[in-house]
């Protein structure tokens, strides 16, 4: 994908209300909100308390609270996992979700915008096409973008090329102390990676590397019928140098590092 393409969807909306909006979320998300200005877009984690990815979140601070827009995972589960550990002396309150339309350029998002009901697109997007489905499937796959295939509870943001999304230095929020752990000893079991092939393969095959298990196929998608299939799989740490796979039938599978994906950080004694 080379050429400027629209993304333009809907997405759930929670509204926070409260003066205590700010601290409620930078002791339950993974971005430091502390300097953040209001009206900037934030891109968070929700995690577990175990460090499992549950939720990819868009963040807005406002003078009476806050919206959290949810790009991936359940925003009822994020919801009612916010409503229930919010006290009266956390001044906050989560109100009824909505649809809230968003903006982004593909394949970089030199443009992340919240459109208002009525608003039209700014000048310098207007002209652009808009990405279909097969299109926006492509350019998640070949940046990492998690879906409902790659967020099953069983990973973590590290494991997801997500670092950017993590904060390090802030206090204690849910999940920190995880993060911190596998920061501090490089301790990721395995990686998302791309995969091209010239056969087909799905989604939850496993892959091998002589006769070792080397993986998973989370995504799968066909581009060129019969001929290219394109996808994401989550590789074990000891193959991850490896610029191929096999599948289980033997199919051949290339691979690379998502664009999107950023490394974990690693201490210096880690391996």
């Amino acid at each position: 994908m080379t050429a400027t393409l629209l993304w333009l969807d809907d997405f759930p909306l929670l509204r926070l209300e409260g003066p205590g909006a700010r601290d409620f979320l930078q002791g339950q998300t993974s971005a430091d909100l502390r300097e953040i200005p209001e009206g900037v877009l934030v891109q968070s984690c929700w995690l577990s308390a175990t460090g499992r990815l549950r939720g990819l979140l868009e963040i807005r601070m406002d003078p009476t609270g806050a919206d959290v827009l949810v790009l991936a995972g359940d925003a009822g589960a994020i919801s009612n996992g916010f409503d229930q550990v919010i006290f009266p002396a956390d001044r906050v309150r989560v109100s009824a979700g909505r649809r809230q339309q968003r903006l982004q350029t593909l394949p970089d998002a030199d443009t992340v915008a919240w459109l208002v009901p009525g608003q039209g697109l700014a000048k310098d997007c207007s002209d652009l096409p808009l990405a279909d489905a097969d299109a926006l499937e492509q350019w998640r796959l070949l940046q990492g973008w998690p879906s409902s295939q790659e967020l099953t509870g069983d990973t973590n943001p590290f494991e997801l090329g997500l670092a950017r999304r993590i904060s390090l230095s802030k206090g204690c929020y849910l999940g920190q102390e995880t993060m911190a752990k596998l920061a501090s000893s490089g301790g990721v079991k395995q990686q998302l990676r791309c995969w091209s092939s010239t056969a087909a393969i799905s989604a939850e095959a496993k892959l091998g590397c002589n006769g070792n298990r080397a993986g998973v196929v989370t995504s799968s998608l066909e581009v060129t019928p019969g001929q290219r299939w394109i996808g994401l799989a989550l590789v074990r740490r000891q193959w991850l140098q490896e610029a191929e796979l096999e599948g289980p039938e033997g199919q051949c599978l290339m691979l690379q590092r998502p664009g999107g994906f950023q490394d974990p950080p690693v201490s210096a004694g880690s391996s």
